[in-house]
């Protein structure tokens, strides 16, 4: 049996006009520098990709990580290679076409979470309903999102603070030799519920449990990925040591990457660029949850396409960071709204975007 046969393609017939799968490279400016323990930059380019099907297009974005070898470029690379077979598959069979764009590489996961989304996109466009109602949730439950600030010097960081009034929980990035006075900046100004991610900075066990203790006191409900993502048996040390949650990041990337994570961390954050895309996605909430941790859905710096898609699983969630739009100056598209705080998804079909 081949592989078309099993996607119930018999024959590639020829295309319409208006069946094609593109994709290109956006610039996306940032309001602020944006700096972390990984990098410091003021723009970052993204990848859009489109599925045109029947009058109706779909949109997706993924952000490439320099981490793991990727690029919007590399991206493109990816999906001009699929879109031809892509192009002409059954998108009514979207749970196993979107098995099919995984199985194309064992990396390039953003450019698959960019194909992911454009195609629930266009399947709830066709239904005629959101994209969350695929998954029968409710848009009423989705959480509180935090509002992100990067590291800094102390007077632009109260600065970013001051900026972020409208947001009524901050996420504070760690990790550097500074954290003390990024975390007293941050205090400084408001007494707001503050949770922090450290991005791997601590490369101490003791380090790390030092700072996260001084962090309870500071008020802060939970750090994200303290120590780097293959020290587990060291992470397992902090765990029992400190009295705040502990939320794995970049040691969790994909489904697989989860029931090894139970023992060391309280959770884990999901992001749709790393897992591959919202099926992916969804697929991950439910394997915390059945091992009893906490899920949070986080961004990478993106538009309005991205941070909207992720936004449809929000309400299986327990916490969202999801802001990444918020930080650009030049989003292309209207979508996902955040009121007093709260996630508020578009009323249309599909990601509902304008």
């Amino acid at each position: 049996m081949t592989r078309r046969s099993l996607l119930g393609l018999t024959a590639l017939p020829a295309l319409a006009a208006d069946e094609t799968v593109s994709a290109r490279v956006q610039r996306l400016q940032l309001k602020h520098t944006w700096t972390t323990v990984m990098s410091s930059s003021t723009y970052r380019d993204v990848l859009y990709t489109t599925i045109r099907r029947n009058g109706l297009t779909g949109r997706g974005e993924g952000a490439g990580i320099v981490r793991y070898g990727e690029s919007a470029e590399s991206g493109v690379a990816f999906v001009n290679r699929i879109a031809p077979e892509l192009a002409r598959m059954d998108l009514r069979h979207f749970g196993k076409v979107i098995d099919w764009v995984l199985a194309q590489s064992p990396a390039d996961w953003a450019a698959k979470a960019a194909v992911d989304i454009a195609i629930h996109d266009w399947v709830a466009q066709r239904r005629g309903i959101p994209v969350h109602a695929l998954w029968g949730l409710d848009p009423q439950d989705a959480p509180l999102t935090t509002f992100s600030i990067g590291i800094d010097k102390a007077e632009v960081i109260r600065q970013k603070v001051r900026e972020a009034e409208a947001y009524p929980v901050l996420k504070v990035k760690v990790g550097l030799a500074n954290d003390e006075e990024v975390i007293e900046a941050v205090r400084s100004v408001t007494r707001k519920p503050l949770r922090v991610d450290a991005n791997e900075g601590w490369k101490d066990k003791d380090e790390a449990v030092r700072k996260i203790n001084w962090l309870e006191k500071m008020g802060v409900e939970f750090i994200e990925q303290p120590m780097p993502a293959h020290m587990l048996d060291e992470q397992r040390y902090v765990r029992q040591r400190v009295h705040i949650p502990i939320i794995a990041d970049e040691a969790c990337l994909r489904p697989a990457d989860i029931p090894r994570l139970a023992t060391a961390f309280d959770g884990v954050n999901i992001k749709i660029d790393k897992a591959g895309g919202l099926l992916q996605g969804y697929r991950m909430i439910q394997i915390a949850r059945s091992l009893g941790l906490k899920t949070m859905l986080g961004c990478m710096i993106s538009s309005s396409i991205a941070i909207t898609a992720a936004a449809q699983l929000s309400p299986l969630v327990d916490y969202a960071d999801l802001d990444g739009n918020l930080l650009i100056g030049n989003d292309p598209v209207q979508g996902i709204r955040v009121v007093q705080g709260r996630l508020t998804l578009p009323a249309g079909n599909g990601l509902g975007l304008r």
